[in-house]
């Protein structure tokens, strides 16, 4: 009985999950694209790219991501639920994080 009872609290989660996710595509293609980026890159090539980045704007379409999600929050919300865990592991396994 408890295992039906936990299956109806969490199937309402699935779904709105999945269903906010449908509505983003392009969401979820950048967000696969940063986590591929992160879990596929070398400790040595993420700390080189962050002292490249240092001082230097960001492209284009990069900042009109990010203005995208500034201005909407649902879709930020969406974005960061997908790549916060798998970038801040990395990260703490490359000595970014404390």
């Amino acid at each position: 009985m408890r295992r039906h009872l936990l299956w109806f609290a969490i199937l309402p989660m699935v779904l709105a999950s999945e269903t906010a996710s449908a509505q983003y595509p392009v969401l979820d293609a950048v967000a696969g694209k940063v986590i591929q980026k992160y879990q596929g890159s070398s400790c040595e090539q993420l700390w080189q790219e962050k002292a490249e980045q240092q001082g230097r704007p960001r492209p284009p379409r990069e900042e009109q991501a990010v203005q995208l999600l500034r201005n909407d929050p649902q879709m930020r919300a969406l974005f960061i639920d997908k790549v916060a865990a798998p970038v801040a592991n990395k990260m703490f396994e490359c000595g970014m994080l404390p």
